[in-house]
Protein backbone atom coordinates (compact mmCIF):
# COMPACT_ATOMS: atom_id res chain seq x y z
CA UNK A 1 0.00 0.00 0.00
CA UNK A 2 1.32 3.46 -0.89
CA UNK A 3 0.31 6.49 1.11
CA UNK A 4 0.97 9.84 -0.47
CA UNK A 5 1.35 12.76 1.95
CA UNK A 6 -0.04 16.11 0.91
CA UNK A 7 2.38 18.69 -0.32
CA UNK A 8 2.47 21.66 2.02
CA UNK A 9 4.37 24.84 2.47
CA UNK A 10 4.87 26.74 5.69
CA UNK A 11 4.34 30.49 5.71
CA UNK A 12 5.41 32.88 8.46
CA UNK A 13 2.73 33.69 11.01
CA UNK A 14 1.13 37.09 10.41
CA UNK A 15 -1.42 39.47 11.87
CA UNK A 16 -4.00 37.87 9.57
CA UNK A 17 -3.71 34.43 11.22
CA UNK A 18 -5.77 35.06 14.36
CA UNK A 19 -8.80 33.19 12.96
CA UNK A 20 -6.61 30.14 12.34
CA UNK A 21 -5.42 30.28 15.95
CA UNK A 22 -9.03 30.58 17.12
CA UNK A 23 -10.01 27.53 15.02
CA UNK A 24 -7.12 25.54 16.55
CA UNK A 25 -8.42 26.44 20.03
CA UNK A 26 -11.37 24.02 19.73
CA UNK A 27 -11.92 21.76 22.76
CA UNK A 28 -11.18 18.56 20.79
CA UNK A 29 -7.85 20.03 19.66
CA UNK A 30 -6.82 21.35 23.07
CA UNK A 31 -7.68 18.30 25.19
CA UNK A 32 -4.00 17.25 25.39
CA UNK A 33 -2.90 20.82 26.17
CA UNK A 34 -4.92 21.80 29.21
CA UNK A 35 -8.11 22.79 27.39
CA UNK A 36 -9.13 25.79 25.29
CA UNK A 37 -7.65 29.19 26.05
CA UNK A 38 -9.65 32.30 26.90
CA UNK A 39 -9.97 35.09 24.35
CA UNK A 40 -7.35 37.10 26.26
CA UNK A 41 -4.95 34.15 26.25
CA UNK A 42 -5.49 33.69 22.50
CA UNK A 43 -4.80 37.36 21.82
CA UNK A 44 -1.59 37.16 23.86
CA UNK A 45 -0.48 33.97 22.12
CA UNK A 46 -1.21 35.46 18.70
CA UNK A 47 0.92 38.49 19.62
CA UNK A 48 3.78 36.16 20.70
CA UNK A 49 3.51 34.26 17.40
CA UNK A 50 3.59 37.47 15.34
CA UNK A 51 6.55 38.80 17.34
CA UNK A 52 8.43 35.49 17.11
CA UNK A 53 7.97 35.36 13.35
CA UNK A 54 9.21 38.95 12.97
CA UNK A 55 12.32 38.22 15.06
CA UNK A 56 15.42 37.29 13.08
CA UNK A 57 17.72 36.47 16.02
CA UNK A 58 17.25 32.70 15.79
CA UNK A 59 14.88 32.49 18.77
CA UNK A 60 12.40 30.57 16.63
CA UNK A 61 9.55 31.05 14.20
CA UNK A 62 5.84 30.34 13.93
CA UNK A 63 4.11 29.32 10.72
CA UNK A 64 0.77 28.40 9.25
CA UNK A 65 0.72 25.12 7.33
CA UNK A 66 -0.76 25.65 3.87
CA UNK A 67 -1.87 22.98 1.40
CA UNK A 68 -0.32 23.59 -2.00
CA UNK A 69 -3.29 22.05 -3.79
CA UNK A 70 -5.84 24.54 -2.46
CA UNK A 71 -3.92 27.29 -0.69
CA UNK A 72 -5.98 26.61 2.44
CA UNK A 73 -4.44 26.94 5.88
CA UNK A 74 -4.56 23.50 7.51
CA UNK A 75 -2.81 24.19 10.81
CA UNK A 76 -0.01 25.77 12.76
CA UNK A 77 3.58 24.79 13.50
CA UNK A 78 6.65 26.44 14.90
CA UNK A 79 9.83 26.15 16.89
CA UNK A 80 11.21 28.25 19.72
CA UNK A 81 14.09 28.33 22.15
CA UNK A 82 13.80 26.32 25.31
CA UNK A 83 16.14 25.22 28.06
CA UNK A 84 15.78 21.48 28.54
CA UNK A 85 17.85 19.56 31.08
CA UNK A 86 20.26 22.51 31.32
CA UNK A 87 20.81 22.69 27.54
CA UNK A 88 19.61 25.34 25.07
CA UNK A 89 17.50 23.61 22.44
CA UNK A 90 14.61 24.28 20.12
CA UNK A 91 11.17 22.93 20.92
CA UNK A 92 8.53 22.35 18.28
CA UNK A 93 4.78 21.96 18.35
CA UNK A 94 1.94 21.81 15.83
CA UNK A 95 -1.80 21.76 15.50
CA UNK A 96 -3.71 20.52 12.46
CA UNK A 97 -7.38 21.40 12.01
CA UNK A 98 -9.77 18.40 12.25
CA UNK A 99 -10.69 18.33 8.55
CA UNK A 100 -7.03 17.86 7.63
CA UNK A 101 -5.97 15.36 10.30
CA UNK A 102 -4.88 11.87 9.36
CA UNK A 103 -3.55 12.85 5.92
CA UNK A 104 0.13 13.53 6.65
CA UNK A 105 -0.22 17.30 7.00
CA UNK A 106 1.46 17.42 10.43
CA UNK A 107 4.33 15.20 9.30
CA UNK A 108 4.90 17.26 6.14
CA UNK A 109 4.75 20.50 8.13
CA UNK A 110 7.14 19.10 10.74
CA UNK A 111 9.61 18.06 8.07
CA UNK A 112 9.49 21.58 6.65
CA UNK A 113 10.00 23.22 10.04
CA UNK A 114 12.95 20.90 10.75
CA UNK A 115 14.69 22.33 7.68
CA UNK A 116 14.07 25.92 8.81
CA UNK A 117 15.36 25.16 12.33
CA UNK A 118 18.38 23.35 10.86
CA UNK A 119 19.19 26.37 8.67
CA UNK A 120 19.36 28.60 11.76
CA UNK A 121 22.54 26.70 12.82
CA UNK A 122 21.94 27.81 16.39
CA UNK A 123 20.96 24.74 18.41
CA UNK A 124 21.92 21.13 17.91
CA UNK A 125 18.62 19.58 18.96
CA UNK A 126 14.94 20.06 18.22
CA UNK A 127 12.61 18.48 20.81
CA UNK A 128 8.89 17.69 20.79
CA UNK A 129 6.93 16.78 23.91
CA UNK A 130 3.58 15.18 23.00
CA UNK A 131 1.58 13.55 25.77
CA UNK A 132 2.28 9.83 26.11
CA UNK A 133 -1.41 9.28 25.29
CA UNK A 134 -1.34 11.36 22.08
CA UNK A 135 -0.79 8.60 19.53
CA UNK A 136 -1.08 10.79 16.42
CA UNK A 137 1.50 13.36 17.59
CA UNK A 138 3.89 10.63 18.71
CA UNK A 139 3.52 9.07 15.24
CA UNK A 140 4.37 12.43 13.64
CA UNK A 141 7.61 12.53 15.65
CA UNK A 142 8.53 9.01 14.58
CA UNK A 143 7.72 9.64 10.90
CA UNK A 144 9.60 12.96 10.88
CA UNK A 145 12.79 11.27 12.08
CA UNK A 146 12.85 12.15 15.77
CA UNK A 147 14.36 9.70 18.25
CA UNK A 148 12.42 8.81 21.39
CA UNK A 149 14.54 9.78 24.40
CA UNK A 150 11.95 8.59 26.93
CA UNK A 151 9.07 9.72 29.10
CA UNK A 152 9.24 12.91 31.14
CA UNK A 153 7.09 15.29 33.12
CA UNK A 154 6.48 18.39 31.05
CA UNK A 155 4.68 21.60 32.02
CA UNK A 156 2.19 23.00 29.51
CA UNK A 157 0.55 25.31 29.96
CA UNK A 158 2.89 26.58 32.68
CA UNK A 159 1.92 25.07 35.99
CA UNK A 160 0.14 22.02 34.50
CA UNK A 161 2.36 18.94 34.49
CA UNK A 162 1.68 16.25 31.88
CA UNK A 163 3.37 12.91 31.31
CA UNK A 164 4.97 13.35 27.90
CA UNK A 165 7.37 11.68 25.55
CA UNK A 166 10.63 13.50 24.89
CA UNK A 167 11.38 13.20 21.17
CA UNK A 168 14.67 14.64 19.90
CA UNK A 169 16.00 15.32 16.42
CA UNK A 170 19.67 16.09 15.81
CA UNK A 171 19.70 19.20 13.60
CA UNK A 172 23.38 18.67 12.76
CA UNK A 173 22.80 15.19 11.36
CA UNK A 174 22.02 14.82 7.69
CA UNK A 175 19.32 12.36 6.61
CA UNK A 176 22.09 9.94 5.51
CA UNK A 177 23.55 10.03 9.04
CA UNK A 178 20.31 8.52 10.31
CA UNK A 179 20.39 5.44 8.04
Amino acid sequence: MTIKAPTVRIEPWSEDDFDLLRAANAPEMMDQLGGPETEEQLINRHRRYVDLSADRTGKGRMFRIVLLSSGRAAGTIGFWEQTWNGESVYETGWSVLPGFQGHGVATAGTSAVVEVARAERKHRYLHAFPSVTNGPSNAVCRKAGFDLVGECDFAYPPGQIHRSNDWRLDLQATPRDRD
